[in-house]
């Protein structure tokens, strides 16, 4: 077919103890938007590596414009014209735009000449960038534009996107749309991996669902609903939150003025921060990335020194406590980063389980840590938070995204916190996981827990937060009734339009 553009036929890659891939074909159109849905371990990411050139697959065969395709390295598959985008950027900070821009060619041009060919293409698909502007500087929406226009500037017949959405305000958005619609019409296909299923029914063609490995079919996105696209995912009917009618109770947490200087010449300052959530409420936070959410987390936590009159936990001073005094009273945080901060990757589920309960769960005494117990804890938690791994004695690291970040929320959770904060609780989750983790702490508030869910995620705010306020270069709108609000004026709040623009509604 002259307008198939990628075809593939019965991929396989098998690691030890799981095939990632399982004979896998499906087909990509020249000029098609083609989506790639499935559940954290259907085997996305092992697919895609594949077609970039990361991953050499064990069996099966790939053809682009009708020639075999096996690209040995990510070079070759730039080469051919097969471009990607990842979740997480790989862009310095201390470098200018084009100087990131240069390191990802394989014979950049000189400096100034490169600078105009990125203002160029950057203008022409409605992304603007300034060459020169140091990549620290930029906003999360900014550095993805970077990674983008790289990509562009290789002129890639494939371009592959991974959730490249959860960094962005519902204006960059609609921007970024626009570009990728631009891209199409121009011919250019685009394989798109997203959890967000309302953005693959106004972006996509056609997708393919894959599960455990295997591809259990395709769909046109138009004209199937968000619930039917998520049930092809995991398999089953899938189980949305449900809210239970709750009353607030008493200011449990208030913030009176906290500043925070940032920890490091990247990150962002806490400016005067003034905010108290009730027994009760859930208060979502929304925000681009880099607008002070680890700060505001790492402030609540005690990593980060404050004064000691701007936080109070029950009227009660805590400013200048650390973090394991807080989490004696009470206060409990789960970070964004699952390995490394919130989990240590190479200890196991029991060690981990230690890590943060050992103070709430009585897992030591007198310096003694009972491991036995620890174990019971780690189990407890496996199994009243559905995490699939073998037992607790297995690494964190073992574990896949979804199932681990199950695993700290639980581990917070069962600890009966008065006070919850969690960062990103459901970052690169699939929707049957993301569904029992925000159940969770509904669950937890309606047991007369306080809980702070600091999100990029708008969909998952709107869907559990009683009120909401936007984080925007350290400063914190005022809270509003989350039911009251339009997904403009979210937008308008995490852009920093915190005044006269976003007024209460009814």
């Amino acid at each position: 077919m002259s307008d198939l553009l990628l075809s593939l036929k019965g991929l396989t890659k098998a690691y030890p103890g799981v095939v990632a891939n399982d004979n896998v074909s499906f087909d990509i159109a020249k000029g098609e938007v083609h989506a790639l849905l499935g559940e954290n371990g259907a085997g996305k990411s092992t697919l895609v590596k594949m077609i970039y050139g990361l991953v050499k697959p064990d069996s099966g065969e790939m053809r682009l414009n009708g020639e075999v395709f096996t690209p040995a390295e990510p070079r070759a598959a730039r080469a051919s014209g097969v471009a990607m985008v990842f979740q997480h950027f790989s862009l310095f900070n201390a470098l200018n735009v084009a100087e990131n821009i240069a390191l990802g060619m394989e014979n950049p041009p000189k400096q100034n000449a490169l600078a105009a060919r990125i203002s160029e293409v950057s203008e022409a698909y409605g992304l603007p960038l300034d060459p020169f502007r140091t990549v620290g500087d930029l906003s999360a929406g900014e550095r993805q534009r970077v990674e983008i226009i790289r990509c562009l500037l290789q002129d890639p017949k494939l371009l592959i996107m991974d959730e490249p959405t959860s960094v962005l305000t519902p204006q960059e958005v609609e921007i970024l749309f626009e570009t990728l619609r631009k891209l199409k019409a121009e011919g250019t296909s685009i394989l798109y991996i997203s959890h967000k299923l309302e953005e693959i029914k106004a972006l996509c063609d056609h997708a393919t669902i894959l599960r455990l490995g295997k591809n259990v079919g395709t769909c046109t996105p138009a004209e199937s609903t968000a619930a039917e696209m998520a049930e092809m995912m995991v398999g089953s009917s899938l189980q949305t939150p449900e809210r239970s009618g709750r009353e607030f109770g008493n200011v449990v947490l208030e913030l009176t003025d906290l500043s925070v200087s940032a920890p490091g010449e990247f990150g962002t300052t806490l400016q005067d921060i003034t905010m108290s959530v009730q027994a009760g409420q859930v208060l979502g936070i929304g925000g681009v990335a880099g607008n002070g959410q680890d700060e505001l987390l790492g402030a609540l936590s005690g990593e980060l020194p404050s004064s000691p009159g701007t936080i109070k936990l029950d009227g009660r001073p805590i400013g200048d406590f650390g973090p394991n005094e807080r989490r004696a009273l009470g206060l409990l945080t789960a970070p964004e980063e699952r390995l490394g901060h919130a989990a240590a990757p190479d200890m196991s589920l029991t060690e981990n389980a230690m890590l943060t309960g050992a103070i709430r769960e009585g897992l030591a005494n007198k310096g003694f840590l009972n491991w036995g117990k620890a174990a019971d804890f780690a189990r407890k938690i496996i199994e009243e938070f559905d995490v699939r791994t073998p037992g607790p004695e297995n690494a964190a690291r073992s574990l896949s995204g979804g199932n681990l970040q199950k695993f700290v929320i639980g581990r917070e959770v069962l600890q009966r916190p008065e006070v919850l904060v969690v960062n990103q609780p459901t970052w690169g989750v699939d929707a049957s996981a993301a569904a029992s983790i925000r159940q969770a702490l509904l669950d937890l508030a309606a047991g007369g827990a306080a809980v702070i869910v600091i999100s990029q995620d708008l969909d998952e705010l709107m869907e559990i937060s009683d009120h909401f306020a936007a984080l925007n270069e350290g400063h914190l709108s005022e809270a509003l009734p989350a039911a009251d609000l339009t997904v403009e004026q979210i937008g308008l709040m995490m852009g920093g339009a915190h005044g006269m623009e976003v007024s209460h509604v009814g």
